[in-house]
């Protein structure tokens, strides 16, 4: 078990690295876009990608998840999951390619559309393409390379998608952006990973997959129905310009959010798949996880919702003000997000797919009725508030979130046979004291008026007093969280 214990350590210090250097690639070829293209050439790639979004879902179909739940995979598993996700991309990609004039005419039709789609797409095989390998590299819990393809990756579609911009060419500089980075990334993963596939294709073997896999499908069908529904409503029946205020307030929110989500599912699961058989160690090591990831999870998306005026201003100026309420309303929802992933990786790893597949059909039940009940006004706009009616929809989702969250909370508690107290107070503590740490941070923010200066002065105060009252009152996870960016400590 010390080899677990050592790879574990190991895998998350490497994907906390990872997330880093991409945060800051995506940040730094964000702040130059932003500053460059206008609102509708970000709406115009944003309902692209509403698309582009389950097309990528489909083509995976939830293997992944099933190949890393599975304690010994074949090398006619891995090889039959890469034949199957290229054969169905390419196959999603020429229907596509002929439904781009549809596409068009869901966004009021804007002809633009056509011809964006159908370069945007060819991403879609791209990524298909080496799913496999970046599986394989999880599962040995070796996620160097993956860090290396990721960083190349993402660089090369900066200078792509700047120079593009610098040129003119609107938003066909993320969409060149998007197709260069995958083809570094798929490239880099195929010379790194070692393993090669296998002439050969099994039914028998994705049938294996099929009790873990199709219900993760639909479950991450699902999950990504309710991410892309407001794009695709907002551009719809708002606009294209609303959908841009939308889209970057989503994508700046989720750079921190789905980083942390994807750093639990992809470090986490393996080592809880290793120990599903043992019940007491299973609870020690959720209970390690919990708050692990509320010591990180609080202070990040409260923070950032607290320095989101003076970080919008500094980066782009007044240009993106309606979107900085949508981009903490979704900071803020995105607490949900990252706790319904981690209890999701609990349930994954006791191969309770069934559980995770009901809780979301649950979630997007819940999610639907606050759309219905918001609708009427998301179009509504303020003399100085052209987004009020999005603000009144994303209320409207965080409620949703909240209530969904007690639910999953509950199922999760009822099947690990532990109370959802226990999990409660695990998260408390870390939630209470960044909750305490914003008043200040606020009040910072009026009192200086440097945007540069108010996020030094807030990040400042908010690390001393988090760090220092952690330290102060003997926090365990704190000296977890520095022995596991050393690669020296474990969950258990």
């Amino acid at each position: 078990m010390a080899s677990l214990k050592t790879k574990t350590a190991h895998t998350l210090k490497w994907t906390i690295i990872d997330r880093v250097l991409q945060q800051l690639l995506y940040a730094a070829t964000g702040i130059v876009l932003a500053r460059m293209l206008s609102q509708t050439d970000f709406g115009l790639v944003g309902a692209v990608l509403v698309f582009q979004a389950f097309a990528s879902l489909l083509v995976d179909s939830g293997f992944s998840f099933a190949l890393i739940q599975r304690k010994e995979p074949t090398q006619t598993d891995y090889s039959s999951v890469l034949w199957f996700n290229i054969g169905i991309a390419s196959t999603l990609y020429i229907i596509l390619w002929f439904a781009a004039p549809l596409i068009a005419m869901c966004f009021q039709n804007d002809a633009r559309l056509i011809p964006l789609s159908r370069v945007m797409f060819i991403s879609v095989i791209l990524n298909a393409s080496a799913i496999v390998q970046t599986n394989r590299m999880m599962k040995q819990m070796d996620v160097r390379p993956i860090t290396l393809s990721n960083a190349t990756g993402l660089a090369a579609g900066a200078v792509a998608g700047i120079w593009l911009a610098v040129a003119g060419y609107g938003a066909w500089a993320i969409v060149w952006q998007t197709l260069v980075t995958a083809a570094v990334k798929s490239g880099i993963l195929w010379t790194c990973c070692k393993w090669r596939p296998s002439a050969v294709f099994s039914w028998q073997a994705l049938r294996s997959f099929f009790s873990v896999g199709a219900r993760m499908m639909l479950t991450s069908f699902l999950n990504t129905l309710f991410l892309n529904l407001y794009s695709l409503f907002i551009g719809a029946f708002v606009g294209l310009r609303s959908l841009g205020f939308y889209t970057q307030s989503d994508k700046w929110s989720k750079m921190g959010i789905m980083s942390i989500s994807q750093t639990l599912t992809s470090s986490f699961l393996p080592p809880l798949s290793a120990v599903q058989d043992d019940p007491v160690r299973f609870r020690r090591m959720t209970s390690r996880m919990n708050r692990f990831t509320a010591y990180i999870l609080f202070p990040a998306t409260l923070g950032l919702a607290a320095m989101a005026t003076p970080l919008f201003h500094l980066l782009f100026g007044t240009k993106w003000d309606p979107s900085i309420i949508l981009f903490q309303l979704l900071l803020i929802r995105g607490i949900f997000t990252v706790l319904n992933a981690l209890y999701n990786n609990y349930l994954l790893a006791l191969g309770h797919a069934r559980c995770i597949m009901w809780l979301e059909v649950l979630r997007d039940a819940v999610a639907v009725i606050a759309l219905a009940v918001t609708f009427p006004y998301m179009g509504m706009t303020m003399p100085h508030n052209p987004v009020y009616g999005l603000t009144v929809l994303l209320w409207g989702q965080l409620a949703a979130s909240a209530i969904t969250y007690v639910a999953t909370l509950v199922a999760v508690c009822r099947l690990l046979q532990v109370k959802p107290w226990h999990y409660l107070l695990d998260l408390a503590p870390y939630a209470a004291l960044s909750a305490i740490i914003v008043p200040l941070m606020l009040w910072i923010a009026s009192a200086i008026s440097s945007p540069l200066l108010i996020l030094l002065a807030q990040s400042a105060a908010a690390l001393v007093l988090y760090a220092g009252i952690n330290h102060l009152l003997g926090s365990r996870i704190q000296k977890d969280v520095v022995a596991f960016a050393r690669g020296k400590a474990s969950f258990e």
